[in-house]
């Protein structure tokens, strides 16, 4: 029941500031026939996220709820000076209930998922929850590093910070919003899937064969996988040298087979290509999954923009600012994104203004309106920018020749020796073969039918779409960007960009379903012909699916045990019976601490639990995971000392030493609990009592105050 009213609660806030820019989501997606209803929610948290940023980092107005509900204020006057022309609720309104009950079954049914396993734990959650309770106890932005203090994050975080100020508009724990954002998430994907797939191939009416293409396109999206299912039929392989299903032994009797759901993001050795299913499963609230509402949105307005007659200069009064802010927000939420979707909108308006006739208008026009579009990107990002250092050191080049290797770096190309990771075919035909089968179908389809079928300008939009993502698919099997990672040197490369190929290459596979299905009218069945084409092209149709939405069975089943014992969306519940001192700790911290004072913890790994007290509080301590640090920082040199000055503040056997430490890094707490006693097994606790008093204990559990 408790769970019940944090949803609602939550549910609610989206709700109100949805309601309160709908005349501008409404002016947007004018051509639109829901009007956008879904996406005026995403529009309301960027813009009053993004307003109240630039506040806090400028200093003019302090992170709290008063600024939030300020800037809220400021918008519904701004949108009531709008009015509600654009809106048409008499006809509309069914369609905006439809969509807003969508909306909350959404948040309703990944909220119940969740449920079975909410533990803010495990693989990279301590980093995303601990930016998050970083950003709630800083007044201004860029808020502190967790793990590195004095320095700010030096991360694309702003995801995290629409988080916080859902958090804060919401009242509601971090540890409750922390999955309610994830099933947020989750149900945006669907429901903007839908609106946007709808509208895609309907613009007038919500006919049938729109409702289904938007519920396609949705299920697609939000709960497709790719065809590594089909080693759910063969006996097992070794994970570690993948090879073709073919060469494996059918076993369909045996499925699945053990079949393990993380192989088909790790399908091609030292790589990651997750996609938004697998991300929400395993729930870590990264950037590349927060992105995805801006990520879709900026998509819709792209098709709304193609219904509107021309993009010249003097008619980009709205939309061009809009996608430029857009952008940004996609930068400075997931980096990558911000690149990829400046290009496709680029390409967008150069196909807008193209014209086999007048040159001088394609220039003029489209060059000077992507000219302007990059011009605001740049001031809309600048107040992020201000803090944030790319991680990047360099553009690395694949399988690079011996004498470039001698070369080593030319400019920002880098020329590696033994960097020479290539995809097998069959690699990228089990990850990508669902899309391409519908990409292959579509170019037949637009070639051998051009007499009878016109071509649509959302046909070409979708060509685009697929040329895009057939191009971020490639990036990676020739360039990389330069990080810390020896062997896995492409991975992140091709993460972030196969991650936006699987979303738009769905989209584009939902609209060529129904396109050629409403199109194609197939021949009368008969035996002799069992092998029409058509049926063909059903016959595959339907089993790719099949394969693809199998996919949720596996995943959902794994992480999720079976979904037999729900425990409730509190992400710290866990820490009760892992370490039952710790939680007590921490809920006395989260009520009794406030600011961001230091806090030393013990130091320890990525992807371990050390580092659990600032990353469940948000208080910095000293050094936390030291990988993601060495990352952020780009050096080992700079992270590393503070390795042995964390041990040495435990376990020195001098005062001095010890005093010294705690003021070159302005400590004011200090914990010792089961995980310090583990690590540092000469930890000398009897000397913090020398330099303060204990403020918190429970049992061998205590935080010692500094005086």
């Amino acid at each position: 029941m408790q769970d019940t009213i944090y949803i609602i609660q939550w549910w609610f806030v989206f709700l109100i500031i949805g309601l309160i820019f709908l005349p501008l989501t409404s002016k947007v997606f004018g051509k639109f026939n829901d009007k956008g209803y879904l996406f005026s929610k995403v529009i309301a948290l960027g813009l009053v996220s993004y307003f109240i940023f630039v506040f806090n980092t400028f200093r003019i107005l302090p992170f709290n709820l008063i600024t939030i509900i300020l800037v809220v204020w400021v918008f519904l006057l701004l949108n009531l000076k709008l009015g509600f022309k654009f809106i048409d609720i008499k006809n509309k309104w069914k369609i905006f209930l439809f969509q807003e009950v969508l909306f909350l079954l959404g948040i309703l049914f990944w909220s119940y998922i969740r449920g079975h396993e909410p533990s803010i734990n495990g693989l990279e959650k301590f980093m995303d929850f601990g930016f998050i309770n970083s950003i709630l106890r800083s007044t201004y932005m860029p808020a502190v590093d967790m793990w590195f203090p004095p320095l700010p994050i030096n991360y694309y975080y702003f995801g995290h910070y629409t988080t916080a100020v859902l958090t804060k508009l919401s009242m509601l724990p971090p540890a409750i919003t922390y999955n309610l954002m994830l099933a947020t998430i989750f149900s945006f994907t669907f429901g903007l899937s839908f609106s946007l797939l709808a509208n895609f191939i309907s613009k007038n009416s919500f006919t049938r064969k729109a409702i289904i293409g938007g519920i396609l396109g949705g299920a697609i999206v939000s709960f497709g996988g790719n065809l590594h299912t089909i080693y759910s039929l063969f006996k097992p392989y070794n994970v570690d040298s993948p090879v073709p299903f073919w060469n494996l032994l059918f076993s369909p009797f045996s499925f699945p087979n053990n079949y393990w759901y993380p192989n088909a993001t790790r399908f091609i050795p030292f790589t990651i290509h997750e996609f938004p299913l697998y991300s929400f499963v395993v729930s870590d609230l990264h950037g590349h999954v927060i992105d995805i509402i801006f990520v879709l949105l900026t998509i819709a307005i792209l098709l709304s923009l193609l219904f509107k007659s021309n993009l010249e200069i003097g008619n980009w009064k709205l939309e061009i600012p809009l996608i430029s802010f857009l952008l940004a927000v996609m930068y400075m939420t997931n980096a990558w994104d911000g690149m990829i979707y400046l290009v496709l909108v680029s390409s967008v308006i150069l196909l807008k203004n193209f014209n086999f006739r007048n040159s001088g208008k394609f220039f003029s026009s489209g060059i000077k309106s992507i000219a302007i579009l990059i011009i605001f990107f740049f001031l809309f990002s600048l107040p992020f920018s201000l803090n944030f250092k790319p991680f990047a050191s360099g553009i690395g080049v694949l399988c690079a020749p011996s004498f470039l290797t001698n070369i080593g770096k030319l400019g920002p190309f880098l020329f590696e020796a033994n960097h020479c990771q290539r995809s097998a075919w069959w690699q990228i035909l089990i990850l990508y073969g669902f899309f391409y089968f519908f990409v292959i179908s579509f170019i037949l389809f637009i070639a051998r039918r051009k007499k009878d079928i016109k071509l649509l300008k959302e046909d070409l939009f979708i060509l685009l779409l697929i040329l895009i993502s057939t191009i971020l698919i490639l990036i990676p099997e020739f360039f990389y960007l330069k990080d810390i990672y020896p062997a896995h040197y492409r991975a992140n490369t091709m993460f972030k960009l196969v991650y936006q190929s699987f979303i738009m290459l769905s989209i584009s596979s939902a609209y060529i379903i129904v396109r050629i299905a409403s199109t194609i009218k197939p021949k009368k069945f008969k035996i002799l012909k069992i092998f029409n084409i058509y049926w063909v092209y059903l016959l595959f149709t339907i089993l790719f699916l099949i394969l693809v939405f199998i996919y949720p069975y596996f995943a959902i089943k794994s992480y999720y045990g079976d979904l037999k014992t729900y425990s409730g969306l509190d992400g710290t519940v866990y820490l009760k019976n892992k370490y039952p001192q710790d939680h007590e700790a921490i809920l006395w911290i989260n009520k009794n601490i406030k600011g961001s004072p230091v806090i030393v913890e013990a130091q320890g790994d990525s992807y371990t639990d050390y580092a659990r007290i600032s990353a469940n509080t948000g208080l910095p301590t000293i050094l936390g995971w030291t990988v993601h640090e060495w990352l952020w920082r780009g050096s080992y040199d700079i992270v590393a000392p503070r390795i042995e000055e964390v041990r040495l503040i435990y376990e020195s056997q001098s005062l001095e030493q010890t005093r010294m430490l705690l003021e070159k890094h302005k400590v004011e707490y200090i914990y010792v609990g089961k995980l310090e006693r583990e690590k540092y097994t000469n930890i000398n606790e009897s000397k913090f009592e020398e330099f303060g008093r204990v403020v918190f204990e429970s049992r061998n559990t205590r935080i010692y105050k500094l005086n």
